[in-house]
Formats: structure tokens, C-alpha cells, sequence
């Protein structure tokens, strides 16, 4: 209160100055401009001025505001039509992940128009049009997100060698991929498409190159990885196989495949296989029984009764020294009943066989205990293995009904 008293006493005594000062000297001002004069007094003239300013002021803020009207207007219809394509664009993809292709297209389109960053609508444009089998449109909408981004150049060609891919065109997409791989700690995705187009191409050689970078930017899980190795060196070494140079292709291939594979049982037994598919009985006679001591492989030893080694009856004392530590094993029993048949050891070929039958019944080993009774003159007792083995073989007949056992006519009336 008392504040608000001294600010209306401050004010009076102002204008009582104030007063005094303009009747004790009003003052003088004229201004000519032509024929036009305007007198006035001082005090007059100041307040005139001040007016003049203030109406200067709000005329300039005025016309401010008139534009920065304008501005706002454009603004927000600009705000609106991107909005818009971003509404398009959002159903566009719906409409892909939906399988609705065309609509998709269309939908995709339309909001690449008002949108600042269309290069996504134009690659899914590129892909419904792969999907509506339209590939001059799908031509064309790459190219467009091309233009669209200066920078898109490899996820346009990422894009069109996927699309290739799907198709089966590996060799297109390869070459597509070829010029793409130019970074691949920014791009690992153009590895992960060279594997497949190089898979699908059966290119094992480049395959085996790529499995380095597979690992190091971790393209695909450790697991996949691995079986991959696994298919990429079985292959190699089966196609080396073919090759007619008395094994040395086969050699050189499985010295050059990494130490761990070499130690896998299944490639092992691939190679052993091969070997002696391709005549290297040799080779295969060593490599068994290292393997063997290593680790016991029932495969390797069944492969084991096919060598043919140079002096069948030392062959012979190997299989049978395994037969303290692994009596057990049918493939140890019918490898030993080979390699003694090799040797004219007939009895003791049937009794390696029959104790292989006794502990696994297979086809192979009623077949081979049924060729040997043939010939020892048993026909009865081999007929009776061949029948069990067909009977093994073909499990998947269905259940029929099977005609009662008959009795001859004699003893019906015997027995009646």
C-alpha cells in the first residue's frame, strides 16, 4: 500500500514539472515541405512524433505477421501430404506382408509422391512387381529408387540379386553380387547372397573361399556354419573322386580340407568309401586301421571287409586282433567272414557270419550266409536265409490276408 502511495506521488509531482516546464516555454516547431507548412509547439510536436513511431511499429509487426502466416499455411499443408504418404506407405506394407501385390504397388506409389525418403516405396514396389511376374515394372522401380538416393546403389543391387536368387537365376544374381561386394564389414547381407548363389550354383571351390568371411562378420549361425563346411568338402571330395588319375585327386583333396574335418567320422567314412569305390585299396588299408585306433567306427570296419589288400591273410590277423575289444559288433563279425572267405576259409567264414546274423539280422548277412551255403551244398538252409533276408529288406509291405496252410488229400481221408 504504502509502495503504491509513493508511485502515485512520484507521478503527480511529474506532471505538475511537467505542466510548469510547458507554460513556462511551450516552444517552437515548423515543418515546410513545398507549399505545405505545419506549426506546432514543441510539446506538441513530440507527442506527434511518438505516435507516428508507435504507428510505424505495429504496421511493420503487421506485415511480419502476414507473412509468417503464409509460411505457417505452406508449412502445415506440407506437414499434412507427408503425413499422408506416411499413411500410404505404412498400408502399402501391410498390404505386401498380406500377399495383396498390386494393391501394395499401387498404395506404395502413391506415397512415394509427398514422401522425402521414397526409396523404400520404390524397392517394395520392385519386389510386388517380382511377385505380380511383371519384371519390366520391377526394372523400373529400381532404377527410380536409384535415382531417388544417390546412395542406394547397393541396396538396389542387393535387392535386384534377392529377387534373382528366388527365381533361380543364379548365375544373373552372382553377377549382380560381384559388383556389389565391395565392403563387407558395412554390407555382411551381400555374403550371406554370394553363399546362396554360389550353393546354388554347386560352385563347392568358391564356397569353401567365402566360409572365411562367413565366419568373421558371423553371416550365419555357428551350427549352420559348420554343417555347411561339412556339405562343402563331402562334395568336394566325391567330385574328385570322378576324376581319372589313379586317386590323386582324391588324395589332394582330402589333404587340403581343414585337420578337424578330417577327424569326422561321417567324412571319414566318405573318404574310406571312395577310396575303395575308386580302386585305392592300398590307401584305404592304412587309413582304416589308424582311424580305428583312434576311435572305433563300426562303418569303418564294415568298409574294412571290401579292401583288398595285398596279403589278404594279414588283413585278416588285423580284423581278427580287433576281436578281443569289440566281439560284440555284427560289422566286426561280417567284416571277418568276408576277409575269411577271401582266404578259402570256409568254416570259419559260416561261423564269423552266423555269429554276425546271431547278434544284428541284416539282409547283407542272410545274404551272404545264403551264396555261401549254396556252394557249400546246404540249398535248403541258404533258401531259408534268402527268404529271411527279402523278408528284411522290404518292410514296408502291408498286412493281406495269408490262404491256411493246406493238407494234402491223403491224409485228410487218414485223418477222417
Amino acid at each position: 500500500m504504502r509502495r503504491l502511495f509513493a508511485l502515485v506521488l512520484i507521478a503527480l509531482l511529474l506532471g505538475v514539472g511537467i505542466v510548469a516546464v510547458i507554460e513556462t516555454d511551450p516552444g517552437y516547431v515548423l515543418i515546410a515541405y513545398g507549399n505545405y507548412t505545419l506549426e506546432t509547439s514543441l510539446w506538441v510536436g513530440i507527442v506527434l512524433l511518438a505516435l507516428f513511431t508507435l504507428a510505424v511499429y505495429l504496421l511493420l509487426r503487421l506485415i511480419r505477421r502476414l507473412l509468417g502466416g503464409q509460411q505457417s499455411l505452406a508449412s502445415w499443408i506440407g506437414g499434412r501430404r507427408a503425413r499422408a504418404a506416411s499413411r500410404l506407405t505404412t498400408r502399402g506394407m501391410i498390404s505386401y506382408i498380406e500377399g495383396n501385390w498390386s494393391r501394395a504397388r499401387r498404395q506404395l506409389l502413391r506415397g512415394a509422391k509427398n514422401s522425402e525418403a521414397p526409396l523404400v516405396n520404390y524397392l517394395m514396389s520392385a519386389r510386388a512387381s517380382y511377385r505380380l511376374n511383371e519384371p519390366d515394372k520391377m526394372r523400373e522401380y529400381l532404377g527410380a529408387a536409384e535415382d531417388a538416393e544417390s546412395e542406394a546403389g547397393i541396396a538396389v543391387e542387393l535387392t535386384q540379386a534377392e529377387l534373382r536368387l528366388h527365381s533361380g537365376k543364379f548365375e544373373q544374381a552372382l553377377a549382380t553380387l560381384v559388383r556389389a561386394r565391395r565392403n563387407a564389414g558395412r554390407h555382411p547381407y551381400v555374403l550371406d547372397l554370394l553363399h546362396r548363389a554360389y550353393y546354388g550354383l554347386r560352385d563347392w571351390s568358391e564356397l569353401a573361399a567365402l566360409l572365411p568371411e562367413l565366419r568373421k562378420y558371423k553371416v550365419l549361425s555357428a551350427d549352420a556354419l559348420d554343417a555347411l563346411e561339412r556339405e562343402i568338402y563331402s562334395e568336394m571330395l566325391a567330385a574328385s573322386a570322378s576324376a581319372d588319375d589313379g586317386g590323386e585327386a582324391l588324395r589332394q583333396a582330402w589333404q587340403k580340407m581343414p585337420p578337424a574335418l578330417r577327424q569326422d567320422a561321417a567324412i571319414l567314412h566318405s573318404y574310406v568309401a571312395l577310396l575303395v569305390q575308386g580302386g585305392n585299396h592300398a590307401a584305404a588299408e592304412k587309413v582304416i586301421p589308424r582311424a580305428l585306433k583312434q576311435s572305433w567306427d563300426s562303418r569303418l570296419v564294415r568298409e574294412f571287409g571290401y579292401v583288398r589288400g595285398e596279403d589278404s591273410a594279414r588283413q585278416l590277423a588285423q580284423a581278427e586282433s580287433w576281436l578281443s575289444a569289440h566281439r560284440d559288433d555284427p560289422q566286426l563279425q561280417l567284416c571277418l567272414g568276408r576277409l575269411a572267405a577271401r582266404e578259402k576259409l570256409w568254416g570259419k567264414a559260416r561261423d564269423y557270419f552266423e555269429s554276425s546274423y546271431r547278434l544284428e539280422r541284416s539282409a547283407e548277412v542272410c545274404a551272404e550266409l545264403g551264396r555261401l551255403l549254396v556252394a557249400l551244398g546246404e540249398p535248403k538252409v541258404a533258401a531259408a536265409y534268402y527268404r529271411e533276408g527279402l523278408q528284411l529288406k522290404e518292410t514296408g509291405l502291408p498286412e493281406l490276408p495269408m490262404p491256411e496252410s493246406t493238407i494234402p488229400a491223403a491224409r485228410r481221408l487218414a485223418g477222417s
